[in-house]
């Protein structure tokens, strides 16, 4: 069994490279390109990305559960890579048609749409879902931070004003789909290709849209709040909400790095009959989720409006407030992907999955279609706030005779008391007045306290059985 700690740290890096290169060009082209430019973009990628759902079905966690099962084994594993690589396949060639038709069609800037070609495409070659569930992540790693820095050094040369935005839109696509080629050298070592029968094909299509629903119905609330806010308000709002969801994202980066790699570990132990250890895991999760949930959605708030000056601009004051709404929903995504990732998947409760997507969904549409066009970013916001807080509730609900609750909403109010004590300390503690140096202290300050009686608390409080090192034993 691979090292969970290891694969953790390994998929942590994975995910801050994917976001934290893109987060180090943001204050550049928040001034080169401006609000209005840093919204084509996201427009654009947003709808492309949809078109890369559509190849990819569910495969982010089918496939990971599904080659996780038989990661040992050669044979299986080369058979089913096929098998299942012949249906993204399938399902990329209906795609890329359809997304020709939108471009020629629907698109409302067709120069940036053209470009983003190149990112649908990239989804054909997109077998991540395999090394994830070889749990083989030290390659993926290697492979992002090459590619990442490179597009990082490409922007800062090329990109130099507001007329370079379509450069801008092809050196991100061009990263897109080089991400996805430099797997494929790697993959040859570990499967013999085979040409499938269909009837080995076929029986994937059933699970993978069943996964499907709820990876779009979640991407109504994560993408298709930029898609609404661009053709119900301007590309400025979507600017603006794209930079605060950025940092958000940056937030949570742990918590989709921790479930990632603990879905194949968590179907595994499930496939072993090994109930009593998985939730062990579970409760390891969650008390560490919402210890770092409330630290971000505290001091997010606290610090967003300063923040947002001094990292963006002064033309992106917009920016601080939509953080400020986004950071709610921090500890309900934190609580649902735990459940999410940690039990109903592994424990194949796809169901439960499907219907609060669903719900989220459908929520958010409403929710959307009523206030972005009198709210415009900070409409769409609220619209994610409640389809977040809708999914992690139904699915908190559904699991309730299983897991224990009571004691996740106990560390709950602990660890918002103690967030609650941080932030006060932000306000209150005397600062410079460079702005600058005024947003350092915060942050220092905050995160010392913090710290700090959260330590106190997993020391003093909550001694855990959880926590206590078994003899002989290495995770």
């Amino acid at each position: 069994m691979k090292s969970i700690k290891k694969n953790i740290i390994y998929n942590l890096v994975y995910q801050v490279l994917a976001i934290i290169l893109p987060f180090i060009t943001a204050p550049y082209l928040s001034r080169v390109i401006g609000a209005s430019g840093v919204g084509v973009y996201s427009f654009s990628h947003s709808m492309a990305l949809y078109f890369t759902y559509f190849t990819l079905l569910g495969l982010t966690n089918y496939g990971n559960r599904a080659i996780a099962a038989v990661q040992d084994n050669y044979e299986e594993r080369s058979k089913l890579f096929c098998e299942i690589y012949v249906m993204q396949v399938i399902c990329f060639t209906v795609s890329i048609i359809v997304y020709v038709v939108y471009i020629i069609c629907f698109s409302t800037d067709q120069a940036a749409a053209s470009i983003m070609l190149l990112t649908v495409v990239s989804a054909v070659f997109d077998i991540n879902w395999f090394f994830f569930g070889m749990e083989k992540f030290k390659l993926t790693v290697i492979r992002n931070t090459i590619i990442k820095i490179a597009t990082v050094v490409c922007i800062f040369l090329f990109v130099n004003n507001r007329s370079d935005i379509y450069i801008y839109v092809t050196i991100m696509s061009i990263g897109f789909l080089a991400c996805q080629l430099c797997l494929w050298p790697f993959m040859r070592k570990m499967v013999k290709l085979q040409i499938p029968k269909w009837s080995a094909v076929k029986k994937h299509f059933r699970p993978n849209l069943v996964l499907f629903v709820p990876v779009i119905a979640i991407s109504i609330y994560k993408i298709m709040d930029k898609v609404f806010l661009g053709y119900m308000s301007t590309m400025e709002q979507v600017g603006y909400y794209e930079n605060a969801e950025r940092i958000i994202t940056i937030a949570v980066t742990m918590i989709t790095a921790v479930g990632t790699v603990m879905l194949p570990r968590m179907s595994s132990l499930i496939a072993d009959n090994k109930m009593d250890e998985s939730k062990q895991y579970i409760d390891k999760t969650m008390l560490i989720v919402l210890a770092y949930t409330n630290a971000v959605l505290f001091g997010i708030v606290a610090v967003a409006k300063d923040f947002s000056v001094v990292y963006y601009g002064e033309d992106f004051i917009a920016t601080g407030v939509i953080m400020c709404y986004l950071a709610v929903t921090v500890i309900f995504l934190g609580c649902g992907s735990v459940i999410r990732t940690q039990y109903l998947i592994p424990n194949k409760e796809d169901s439960i999955y499907l219907i609060s997507a669903i719900i989220g969904a459908v929520i958010n549409v409403i929710i959307n279609t009523l206030l972005i066009p009198k709210y415009a970013a900070v409409g769409a916001a609220i619209g994610t706030i409640c389809a977040e807080v809708t999914v992690c509730i139904f699915q908190m609900f559904s699991v309730r005779k299983e897991l224990n609750l009571g004691k996740y909403l106990k560390w709950e109010i602990m660890f918002a008391i103690i967030g609650s004590i941080m932030f006060l300390v932000i306000k209150l503690v005397p600062v410079p007045s460079s702005p600058i140096l005024a947003l350092c202290v915060h942050i220092l300050s905050g995160t010392v306290v913090y710290v700090m009686l959260a330590g106190l608390y997993f020391m003093k409080g909550e001694k855990i059985a959880i926590f206590q090192k078994r003899k002989n034993k290495r995770i």
